[in-house]
């Protein structure tokens, strides 16, 4: 058995890591076959033996770290003019360094190395040579956090000086963008951040078949294409309906007084989305106007809305409020209440569906509404009367006639 120890590195190196081992316990291994890679201060290199045989020994595991002239590897031979010269150059120090070393060019292993075994039970060891601890310790670098490159988990050099340059490059400028809170987007912030501190709001929601809704607003249109009448004055039309049905809707708290107001008339605020931002414009005395009068009325305050020429008595004294956010193309919501009114009514996009009718799957249009109310007000008997009251009338609008 002959004993091939770690040769000379070169440029003052002293030690070298083991990496990899190519071979195993019982592998031939021919004149000058890469056996282990390992890794010094400079670079990852593989390191050739010079005899022939049977290995019977790895002398290092791998991660370990060995010095100059330390064993290597023990092989199984048999005398011979090589292995001779061999003995000879370790008796004598070998001059050669680890890149490059080797006795002849042509020879490759007769037998595959076998792959190292993986860690047990899918344990990933965490091993590092003394000069790499040595190195990260000097730059303050947390070798646990790092991700190692090394073959079985193993923190190379290259992992710990990429961690260091890291760290030396100056953080990345974050690029941001502020927009003041001015304005209308300031009191409705003001607003609706007032509703969720004071407010115990709860949110019911039901579907409906707005087909026949979808018909009505079709034929006003082809009977009277002045009236501009399109679903959200229907919507309107229909609340207010609601309203006078379920009168303790139309209120707002005094907290100071702990006293329920309940208001007479109707004053709707409806959700209208602008350039400036999102605000609520109120359309007077809702229950005295005819459906193509809230619909001109709802009209002339949304170009007023969008042209920013709204004055603050058309934005303020609202009683209840429609939110028709279909328009974005969504099915349901959660509103927030417009504070400091009671109830706010949701309305969802209407679509196409499969829909149950007259005993049949049909294809129908169909909305989802939702409705928040103020838990402090009314419970969910009533909440949940208004909301079937309003369904009652999208899926059949006829009804409204009786509400008029």
């Amino acid at each position: 058995m002959t004993v091939f120890r770690l040769p000379d590195l070169g440029e003052g190196l002293t030690e070298a890591e083991i990496l990899e081992w190519k071979v195993a316990v019982g592998d031939v291994v021919t004149v000058d076959q890469a056996v282990v890679e390992v890794e010094t201060a400079k670079a990852a290199v593989e390191v050739p033996v010079p005899i022939a045989g049977v290995v019977t020994e790895l002398c290092a595991q791998a991660g370990s770290v060995v010095s100059v002239g330390e064993p290597l590897i023990a092989v199984g031979v048999a005398e011979n003019s090589e292995t001779a010269r061999y003995r000879e150059e370790e008796q004598a120090g070998s001059g050669n360094v680890l890149v490059g070393y080797g006795t002849s060019t042509a020879h490759r292993s007769r037998r595959r190395a076998r792959p190292t075994a993986p860690p047990p039970h899918g344990r990933v060891p965490r091993v590092i040579s003394p000069m790499v601890r040595r190195l990260a310790k000097e730059h303050g670098i947390d070798v646990a956090a790092l991700t190692p490159s090394g073959p079985g988990a193993i923190v190379l050099r290259k992992d710990v000086e990429e961690a260091i340059a890291a760290a030396a490059r100056p953080p990345e400028t974050v690029d941001e963008v502020r927009v003041p809170l001015t304005g209308v987007r300031r009191t409705m912030a003001d607003r609706v951040s007032r509703s969720r501190r004071e407010i115990p709001d709860a949110t019911t929601w039901v579907d409906a078949d707005a087909t026949r809704l979808v018909k009505l607003k079709r034929n006003i249109r082809n009977t009277d294409p002045d009236a501009r009448v399109g679903m959200l004055a229907l919507f309107a039309r229909i609340c207010v309906a609601g309203l006078r049905r379920f009168p303790e809707l139309n209120a707002h708290v005094d907290a100071e007084r702990h006293e329920i107001v309940q208001v007479k008339g109707v004053h709707l605020g409806f959700a209208a989305q602008t350039d400036r931002g999102l605000v609520v414009p109120v359309v007077r005395d809702a229950h005295r106007l005819t459906l193509a009068e809230l619909a001109t009325e709802l009209a002339r305050l949304t170009d007023e809305a969008r042209a920013g020429r709204l004055s603050p008595a058309d934005l303020t004294g609202g009683t209840f409020t429609l939110n028709n956010y279909g328009v974005f193309g969504v099915d349901g919501s959660t509103p927030i209440i417009n504070h400091p009114e009671a109830a706010m009514l949701g309305v969802g996009r209407v679509s196409e569906k499969p829909w149950i009718h007259k005993g049949k799957v049909r294809s129908r249009q169909v909305t989802q509404l939702s409705f928040t109310f103020d838990h402090r007000v009314c419970d969910g008997g009533v909440a949940g009367g208004f909301l079937r009251f309003v369904a009652d009338c999208v899926e059949h609008p006829e009804a409204l006639v009786t509400h008029l």
